[in-house]
């Protein structure tokens, strides 16, 4: 697509419906009239007898004003609730509004792949973009199937970014029952190009005679569609739709780009049909496309658009005869391939609403962008936040600016209190595909600050002089702009997470009322259904979240000192970060006194323990009010009718007390990857041992999330939840316990050599399994099976589990 680059600056003067015309803002002056009124006796009296009436007017003009400015304050005292805090931005400068991410930068990243949910989808990093997209269609079992956003249904072999750099340039490959579709996404800016330069999109068909499938390639037919979210008008060149060379298919004007054109070069003959449409809606254009089909098939009997258009068509479909659609990928590609750009608000979940005349479960937050890595984009086609700083631990290394550009966006969606959405469910185009108990956002609930640990290993390459004179001016611009919210994060996180005890944090959001779930979750610790206390309550101490709160604390005491930033009572983050890598407090003794009715019948739990730390396991758990007794049953439910369902519900057969939670899994390896244990204490040994032992967590294809020995191993949470971090792999997790192995397999110790042995068997397991379910599925995975090694969950899952690419580097960082 190529503009013009002569973009007509229109200045229109819109007169807004709430503002008054010129005319209603002259007040007609009152008429006086000075009469005169006849005493009985038949003189004449003056009304206004010794009386300024120049005066009077003054003042009855002044008192006029005064009283309607009391009745609109009061009706507007009325109307307009003040906004609760959850959804209330934070006063402090935007960080996207530096100006390292405006000019040159901000043009360069204007176009790009920025609609991950789709097989192929491109768009501006502008609320109201011009966009375009890929479907094709196949039959199977004698329906036709069309193909457009990513699912888990369409049965694809493969298809993902092999090649991608983020910026100009990605490269793709997609299998769909024999048919190979390659597509190549460039970019570049000449002299006469428009705002954002132009793009180009290659595609190639192929065919894959080994996989062939007869009835899905026969009818197997291609559309390319352009879409103006701002409701711009296309216009379609009519004059050949028989290609062959160079033909203009399209062209427009906007704002932003000004004139702009589409072309059509091939070196093969094809033959075009089109259909155009109207619509505010973007979500459905499979839907449109599906119906201007059906409706031709029934009429004509031919499967090809209608060779029409609406209106003021503001969508244009064309379609390409072609056979053969197809996708590949690799880890760094399909990770930078599936950055998008998202515009909308998110819905906040209220225990209660102020200034509301009616009730209502929530609130929408402010109107934002967000430029941010997927996950999956066919299961997670949207921004989340743990997620996310695990993806920047890739990318930084990839490009800087573009990692920065990302971390901004999600820092600028901070409110008031510093607190940040965990999963941004932003658009009609998201919205549509989240169950509606999943949308709304709570503000009293958190999400692993991983941030920090991009911004931990950005500050570590700065110190190492890793980037150019360039790049290290514009990381300090962008730290200094960030600590404010980065500060307002951490005391969020260390007013609202922290427990009764000293240094301890527990995760808020567990439903201690269910009567459903074996283990009540914890969806904010991003570990789901990770087993802790039976019986959640608040005198919890999460051990995940204290050793979070540790690297977030390294990280804002490194940017001080980066900055030349001065410590300020209550907010000494060296000290934080000195108490919270205390080891000894980590392992600190407790007893716990049980009381019930004022009569003392427990002391001690029959041994010691401590903060974290049990001795007899050798290993560090979660604390809180917990009993393992506790089991899913089946029970017939009363309703009155004749047969009573019968459901899943949880029975727990003891009363809970106050304890640690023995459960041996990833949590019990957080101060392992903080490196909070010292290198030559016997605690780190029995890490070790831990990590190692084929009964507990070790297999052959990486670390299990929870051991064996674990009563809550690959037990279901409810009736309908498999167990999810309840025993299969996550590379994540593996990536960070690598890096602590590769840490303390260079520290001087009695227990280095076992460190380094465990570390390369370990690294050598992850890197030999991810790489051979990508050739036989040309997949990445979410979670990998620790039985067999199999790929399992959501595909193609290239948020964290790209992270192979750093094991193969050996990049760690220094968290």
């Amino acid at each position: 697509m190529t503009g013009s680059g002569r973009t007509t600056a229109r200045s229109r003067v819109v007169r807004s419906s709430s503002e008054p015309d010129s005319d209603s803002l002259r007040e007609r002056r009152p008429k006086f009239n000075r009469q005169r009124g006849r005493s009985k006796y038949g003189s004449t009296i003056p009304l206004f007898n010794n009386v300024n009436i120049k005066f009077v007017l003054a003042i009855s003009f002044f008192a006029f004003f005064i009283i309607l400015f009391l009745i609109r304050h009061l009706v507007n005292s009325v109307v307009e609730p003040r906004l609760p805090r959850a959804i209330t931005p934070l006063p402090a400068p935007k960080i996207m509004d530096l100006p390292q991410f405006q000019g040159e930068h901000k043009e360069s990243l204007y176009w790009g792949t920025y609609r991950p949910h789709l097989y192929l989808g491109i768009r501006a990093r502008t609320p109201q973009s011009l966009m375009a997209g890929l479907m094709w269609i196949g039959v199977k079992d004698g329906r036709y199937h069309l193909r457009h956003v990513c699912r888990h249904e369409d049965d694809l072999s493969t298809y993902g970014w092999k090649k991608h750099n983020g910026r100009d340039y990605g490269h793709q490959v997609l299998h769909d029952h024999g048919i190979i579709l390659t597509t190549e996404f460039l970019k570049s800016k000449g002299e006469d190009s428009g705002y954002g330069g132009e793009w180009a999109v290659r595609i190639d068909v192929q065919v894959d005679k080994s996989k062939w499938n007869e009835e899905f390639g026969k009818g197997a037919q291609l559309f390319f569609y352009l879409a103006d979210e701002g409701g711009n008008v296309l216009d379609v060149s009519r004059e050949n739709l028989n290609i062959h060379g160079d033909s203009l298919l399209a062209s427009g004007s906007r704002t932003d780009i000004g004139d702009w054109e589409l072309h059509l070069k091939s070196t093969d003959d094809l033959k075009l049909h089109y259909a155009g449409f109207h619509t505010p809606h973007f979500h459905n254009l499979s839907d449109l496309v599906e119906e201007n089909l059906a409706s031709q098939i029934r009429k004509h009997a031919q499967l090809q658009l209608s060779d029409s258009s609406d209106d003021s068509s503001n969508v244009l479909v064309f379609q390409v005869d072609s056979e053969s659609v197809s996708v590949g990928k690799a880890a760094v590609g399909s990770l930078l391939g599936g950055i998008g750009y998202f515009y909308g608000q998110s819905k906040i979940a209220l225990s209660r609403t102020l200034n509301f005349k009616e009730h209502v479960d929530h609130v929408s937050y402010w109107p934002a962008e967000l430029y941010s890595a997927v996950p999956s984009r066919s299961f997670f086609p949207r921004g989340f936040l743990w997620d996310e700083g695990f993806h920047q631990l890739l990318i930084w290394r990839w490009d800087i600016r573009i990692s920065l550009d990302i971390i901004g966006h999600w820092l600028d969606l901070m409110n008031i209190d510093g607190w940040i959405p965990r999963e941004q469910i932003l658009g009609t185009e998201a919205l549509s595909r989240v169950p509606d108990e999943f949308v709304p956002q709570h503000p009293t609930n958190g999400n692993p600050p991983t941030m920090f640990l991009a911004l931990s290993d950005i500050i570590t390459g700065l110190k190492n002089n890793e980037f150019t004179a360039k790049d290290r001016s514009e990381i300090s611009m962008f730290l200094e702009s960030a600590f404010v919210r980065l500060e307002a994060w951490f005391q969020w996180f260390n007013t609202t997470q922290s427990g009764k005890q000293t240094s301890s944090y527990y995760w808020h959001g567990r439903d201690n009322k269910t009567m459903r779930e074996l283990n009540p979750k914890s969806l904010s610790s991003g570990l789901d259904d990770y087993p802790r206390a039976s019986h959640p309550s608040t005198d919890e101490r999460h051990l995940d979240l204290r050793c979070w709160m540790l690297l977030a604390a390294d990280c804002m005491h490194s940017i001080e000192k980066l900055l030349n930033k001065e410590t300020r009572p209550g907010k000494d983050y060296g000290f934080t970060a000195k108490l919270l890598s205390d080891h000894e407090l980590l392992n600190q003794q407790k007893r716990v006194k049980i009381k019930r009715r004022g009569k003392m019948i427990k002391e001690n739990l029959g041994h010691s323990y401590r903060m974290h730390f049990d001795e007899v396991y050798g290993a560090y758990f979660d604390f809180g009010n917990h009993t393992e007794k506790v089991q899913l049953k089946w029970k017939e439910m009363e309703t009155g009718q004749q047969y009573a369902p019968r459901q899943l519900v949880r029975d727990a057969s003891e009363r809970p007390v106050l304890r640690l939670v023995p459960h041996i899994g990833y949590v019990s390896l957080f101060p392992f990857m903080g490196r909070i244990i010292p290198s030559g204490s016997w605690i780190l040994e029995k890490q070790l041992e831990l990590i190692s032992n084929n009964s507990l967590l070790w297999t052959d294809y990486g670390l299990r999330s929870l051991a064996k020995t674990s009563s809550m191993y690959m037990k279901r949470n409810t009736e309908h939840d498999p167990p999810y971090w309840r025993g299969p792999i996550w590379i994540n997790m593996n990536y960070r316990i690598l890096s602590a192995l590769h840490h303390y397999s260079k520290e001087n110790g009695p227990y280095q050599d076992k460190a380094k042995a465990i570390y390369t068997e370990l690294r050598s397991n992850l890197i030999r399994n991810i790489v051979r379910n990508y050739q036989q599925t040309g997949f990445f995975w979410e979670q990998y099976d620790q039985i067999k090694g199999k790929g399992k969950g959501a595909r193609p899952f290239t948020g964290w589990t790209s992270l192979v690419v750093l094991i193969m580097a050996e990049e760690y960082g220094t968290i």
